[in-house]
């Protein structure tokens, strides 16, 4: 018989941020979001920069954390996710994640005419600066642009 929960587990070389008892988690993996249920099929994936969601058992409330980098082992009752990076909604400064999705823009924009600038840099910190963005408004309730 298939469980009906799955134990979360998120933690950073810091803390740990999260064990909970859910029913369904969505991962930034490397090469896009995997779906995780209970019941799933062992794996151990690495995650990208993106945002992981969750839904706790006995609610519809959806969680939301910002990842950045790091793997995800699934197990059939549990997953855990040893992150780099890992933040929750109201943990995340949007002006300083606008400032640095500021800079990020201008290092991209300058990189044709400046080979100093390392493109591949700017453009995961332009990518770290937006998830976070999009995570923090998620908890404000203010709309998600990323303009």
């Amino acid at each position: 018989m298939l469980p009906e929960s799955i134990e979360l587990v998120i933690v950073t070389p810091e803390r740990q941020l999260l064990r909970q008892t859910v029913v369904e988690v969505t991962l930034p993996g490397g090469d896009g979001c995997l779906g995780i249920l209970p019941g799933h099929a062992p794996l151990i994936t690495e995650l990208g920069i993106g945002e992981l969601t969750y839904r706790a058992k006995g609610t519809s409330e959806v969680g939301h954390l910002a990842i950045i980098s790091g793997f995800a082992e699934v197990l059939g009752d549990r997953v855990t996710v040893l992150a780099e990076t890992a933040e929750r909604p109201e943990e995340i400064d949007v002006a300083r994640a606008e400032e640095a999705k500021k800079r990020a823009e201008q290092r991209l924009a300058s990189a044709s005419s400046d080979p100093n600038v390392d493109w591949g840099r700017a453009a995961i910190a332009l990518q770290r600066s937006l998830i976070r963005i999009q995570v923090a408004r998620k908890r404000h309730g203010a709309p998600v642009s990323t303009e």
